[in-house]
């Protein structure tokens, strides 16, 4: 799976940051992590009304009236009657939680690569399963480690290790929102510099959609790929897949937990690491100094990977006119590859890169725009539903199967010159499945 080459192409250059919520605590947990609500509906069980409170704030088969920032400022309020501190009280719950279940593949990754995390739990969870040792814990009221550490995990919403500094009631946010922190400008810059994959967390959180947006915008004005990534463990509709992309370039994978994302990950790693050695100072070579792939290379299929990943790690844009030559002579040189004799694996080839090419980069109004939507038109043009001589079956497969995971743009802009320039049943079958 591309993806996960990508995402291991990240690890093994350095460039890897997850960002986790609930959800993730769940999974290492067990599910005895609570949820927000149910943190607060715990909260609510130390006050003489408790009841009452929660019949209030969350009532059974009706909407909540309050957000539950708001609903826990309202319980910190009653606390302070009973002279309790609802942030002191949330971390002596937290403190209690513990490491459960099978949770070797995220050791496994966790104690052997360098990474960064970023979170808005306030458990010390993943610090124990890095090795508490070999990392830097960092949140809000404590000081910030000026050493290097294999891995950095940041506490976004504060962490127990500083009750008094944790993002809980609505005043809170507000706060936090509003001041220019160090762990918001973290946050941001890791953000545009690293691949980031998103565990257990919904973009709930006003002010992390603000900075992903910003994101965005940069990605946009840059021609950047987009280097978000969430993994839903529930399948995801459609449009809720476009919404994501559109809004705030995130490329989501569903159907899969966090157990079986680090599975998947840590074999895919060995081939990332295999070709991330030499990869930047190859494409160095080949935009600056106008070098060539050999054939033999572009004929395998995660070159190409590789080589959009190298051009993310040397800071360039696909709009780079040194770029876009590279990335059309390489397009080229892979097209002429399906004109070879028995060469139907360089048809299923052709036919993945662009359709990664187009789930990743936003093509419309781009320089290679035109090469693309060239490449496309063959790559649909030879591909056929049944198994037929001289059609590839496989390519064909590979496009209806991905269809849906191209950004909507690109599916406009390739359905749009398909319509124009064949009459290819096939090939229209599949720009207008959606």
């Amino acid at each position: 799976m591309s993806e996960f080459f990508e995402i291991a192409y990240a690890a093994a250059s350095n460039r890897l940051c997850f960002f986790t919520g609930t959800g993730f605590s769940k999974a290492i947990t067990k599910n005895s992590a609570p949820g927000w609500q149910d943190l607060l509906e715990q909260l609510c069980e130390l006050l003489p009304n408790s009841e009452e409170i929660k019949d209030v704030l969350f009532p059974d088969k009706k909407p909540n009236p309050l957000s539950l920032e708001e609903a826990a400022q309202v319980i910190s309020i009653e606390l302070q009657r009973i002279e309790k501190n609802i942030h002191e009280e949330i971390a002596t719950i937290i403190e209690q939680l513990y490491l459960d279940g099978n949770n070797s593949e995220i050791s496994d990754f966790f104690t052997k690569r360098p990474f960064r995390l970023v979170t808005t739990n306030y458990d010390k969870l993943a610090e124990k399963l890095a090795n508490e040792e070999d990392c830097h814990s960092i949140s809000p009221g404590m000081p910030i480690p000026r050493s290097f550490s294999r891995v950095n995990i940041y506490h976004v919403h504060g962490s127990i290790d500083s009750p008094t500094n944790m993002v809980v009631t609505s005043d809170d946010y507000f706060r936090f929102i509003n001041s220019e922190s160090y762990f918001s400008r973290k946050l941001s810059t890791i953000l545009h510099e690293d691949t980031v994959v998103i565990l257990g967390y919904s973009l709930g959180d006003t002010n992390l959609k603000a900075i992903i947006s910003d994101y965005k915008g940069f990605s946009r004005n840059h021609v950047i790929g987009s280097n978000l990534f969430l993994i839903s463990k529930s399948k995801v509709d459609q449009h809720v897949k476009d919404y994501y992309s559109h809004c705030y370039g995130i490329r989501v994978l569903d159907s899969m937990d966090v157990h079986s994302f680090f599975k998947t990950l840590n074999a895919s790693i060995p081939d990332a690491e295999k070709y991330a050695k030499n990869s930047t100072s190859n494409i160095k070579k080949v935009i600056f100094n106008n070098a060539t792939y050999k054939n033999s290379y572009l004929k395998v299929e995660n070159s190409f990977f590789e080589i959009l990943s190298s051009i993310a790690a040397i800071g360039l844009s696909i709009n780079d006119p040194r770029v876009v030559k590279a990335l059309g002579i390489i397009i080229k040189a892979k097209t002429d590859l399906t004109y070879e004799h028995n060469a139907w694996e360089q048809y299923e080839h052709l036919a993945r890169w662009l359709i990664y090419l187009a789930s990743t980069f936003d093509l419309k109004g781009t320089s290679i725009e035109n090469e693309f939507l060239d490449a496309t038109l063959r790559s649909m043009n030879t591909m056929r539903k049944e198994l037929y001589i001289g059609y590839s079956w496989h390519a064909f497969k590979s496009w209806h199967s991905k269809w849906p995971s191209i950004m909507a743009s690109n599916r406009a802009l390739i359905q749009k010159h398909i319509r124009e320039n064949t009459s290819w049943s096939d090939a229209l079958a599949i720009v207008n499945s959606l």
